[in-house]
């Protein structure tokens, strides 16, 4: 494998530090990917509340300016991303990809949808971060590969951003006067968002299922080792499927999300317990608190995709 590091004479330690680096890269990239999803339903949101009057509230919540917030988000969810190993971010990915299917399989068409969507940040993450990971895996110059797909998610992050930004402050004005190409577009194909991030997703989960089966794989010697893996997985995700889908018929709100989120750490803990690794469960904790940190920075925009 080479990147960055390879042009440099070999060094105690430095072999680990360019690891440490292509990790954070890796990380950052979906931590971007997660800022730009975020911002454009923010946006969709927002739009949603102006063309309602009796969601008021909801638009004054969700135009709020929170300047440290969303760098903060950025950067401890980059943080999360490059600490956890590529073993648990494929299973947090396969997990989410599992219920994913079912709930849009059970529920009307488009129900929920707004909400799916930022229940799925932090796999989201993990998912552009195992993809990176097995698409660069034995590349030429990995890190400067990884440093320009960081440059680019950035950009676009920040642009999504200032357009959030930009929608919250003047989109009533400039959409009543047809003052701004921007929100004249947007009040045209604003209801087009849903269905341009199902589409950005499920193309990006489709790579990352394929990148985390690959990831998950490649640790087995015999296909043995791979049976006694994935019976267990298959037959914990499948129970944890079906848990979580009855309780979301039963309930909705914060306190079943948070819900959610312990009983599929915890089960994803007690499965690694017996076929993981004394790391995957340090992972899986880390893992518990990317997932926390991505559901308490979006609480205002899971308010309003629950009383839509």
């Amino acid at each position: 494998m080479f990147s960055l590091g390879s042009w440099l004479p070999a060094l105690p330690g430095l072999a680990w530090g360019w690891a440490l680096l292509d990790a954070f890269l890796q990380g950052l990239v979906g931590a971007c990917a997660v800022s730009v999803l975020c911002s454009l339903l923010k946006v969709y949101l927002y739009i949603q509340c102006v063309n309602n009057p009796e969601r008021q509230a909801e638009k004054e919540a969700i135009a709020a300016q929170r300047p440290l917030l969303e760098p903060l988000h950025v950067l401890v969810l980059t943080s999360v991303l490059a600490l956890v190993g590529s073993r648990v971010a494929a299973l947090v990915v396969l997990e989410f990809s599992l219920r994913a299917v079912s709930t849009v399989l059970s529920l009307r068409k488009g129900a929920h949808s707004s909400q799916l969507y930022l229940l799925c940040q932090y796999s989201l993450g993990c998912g552009v971060s195992c993809g990176l990971s097995f698409l660069l895996e034995g590349a030429p110059h990995r890190s400067w590969n990884l440093a320009l797909a960081a440059g680019l998610a950035g950009l676009l992050a920040l642009h999504a951003r200032r357009l959030a930004r930009h929608v919250c402050t003047l989109y009533e004005l400039h959409s009543r006067a047809r003052y701004c190409g921007v929100c004249i577009l947007l009040l045209a194909a604003g209801h087009g968002i849903p269905r341009l991030l199902r589409n950005a997703l499920a193309l990006t989960f489709a790579v990352a299922d394929l990148a985390a089966v690959e990831l998950i794989n490649r640790d087995f010697l015999s296909t043995g080792e791979a049976v006694r893996f994935w019976t267990p997985l298959t037959i914990c995700y499948t129970l944890l499927v079906v848990y979580m889908q009855e309780e979301s018929w039963q309930s909705m709100g914060r306190r079943m999300v948070f819900r959610t989120v312990v009983v599929r750490m915890g089960g994803l803990f007690i499965l690694l317990l017996t076929v993981g690794r004394w790391t995957d469960i340090l992972h899986v904790f880390m893992s518990f608190l990317g997932e926390l940190w991505c559901l308490l920075c979006s609480g205002v925009l899971l308010e309003s995709c629950w009383r839509q």
